[in-house]
């Protein structure tokens, strides 16, 4: 069984960032022929030859096993709970394990959002694959966006292009978090650390005394941080000063000076640069309010 839409844009959608062009969820029995009939063209292929799409498409399989192959993954077995991007312009080719069949969700996208993601490097050909487990937010998303792709409702393609939005954040930060939860003993280091900066913002107490404090050197300090947070724990303590320099700013009537040497500046006209390259604006414009 299998059930589609396909979706046209317009011009003004496209100012979005990112506009859906399908949706569509399959229900492949064990031994039942792929693909599925009733697909648009450019969209049915030969599992033998493949296809190349001039989209993005981001599939999800709660269900069943299968395997995926593209130009830059070798041939994948797909397990239950696996999401996996197709690129445009990347040929690949995919199917259920006769077996077991499989249960998939798919949508497709195209647009600037999620270009500069992969020019960034968040996103990339070379890992199409995320081992997400099962997730019931993440088949609700699927099934939301597949209601809206039916009622085709005025706006429905910003609605849409949220879910994917959100669908394409819980799989990255699903995946993240897996990988970096396999050592236990890390996380809580990390965590650690993280409470002790923000206990110690009006305290002289500085990074490499909090390694020190968990017995771990600086250098892996700094580098394990940085993998969990994406910030160093230098970068990290500096960004929670400046906020709390925000609120003592806003909430009492110390002085630009008094907040910069609680807060263990090396002056005021150093906090002063600090906080103006972070907020956009001067200290001083809030205290003149």
């Amino acid at each position: 069984m299998q059930k589609s839409k396909y979706l046209l844009a317009n011009e003004r959608d496209a100012l979005w960032g990112l506009t859906v062009s399908t949706v569509g969820y399959e229900d492949i029995a064990r031994g039942e022929p792929y693909p599925t009939k009733g697909h648009a063209d450019g969209y049915y292929f030969n599992i033998e030859k493949g296809r190349i799409l001039n989209e993005y498409q981001l599939l999800y399989n709660p269900e069943g096993e299968g395997e995926f192959e593209s130009t830059h993954c070798p041939k994948t077995q797909l397990k239950p709970g696996d999401m996996f991007l197709l690129f445009p312009g990347e040929w690949h080719t995919y199917h259920p394990n006769p077996r077991t069949g499989w249960k998939s969700n798919w949508i497709g996208f195209k647009g600037k959002n999620m270009d500069d993601r992969v020019k960034a490097g968040f996103l990339s050909p070379e890992k199409p694959i995320y081992h997400v487990g099962y997730s019931a937010v993440i088949e609700t998303l699927y099934k939301r966006a597949f209601e809206a792709a039916m009622e085709e409702a005025a706006y429905a393609q910003q609605m849409m292009a949220g879910l994917v939005n959100h669908l394409i954040g819980i799989m990255y930060s699903l995946e993240r978090n897996i990988e970096l939860n396999k050592n236990q003993q890390q996380v809580d280091m990390v965590s650690k650390a993280r409470l002790r900066i923000r206990e110690s913002l009006e305290s002289d107490v500085t990074i490499q005394t909090i390694a020190e404090e968990l017995g771990v050197s600086y250098s892996n300090f700094r580098k394990l941080f940085k993998e969990y947070t994406g910030l160093s724990p230098a970068t990290y303590q500096q960004e929670l000063r400046l906020l709390r320099a925000k609120e003592l700013l806003t909430t009492t009537e110390l002085s630009i000076k008094e907040i910069a040497y609680r807060l263990n500046f090396e002056s005021p006209d150093y906090f002063s640069a600090k906080f103006k390259a972070k907020m956009g604006f001067k200290p001083s414009e809030i205290k003149m309010k």
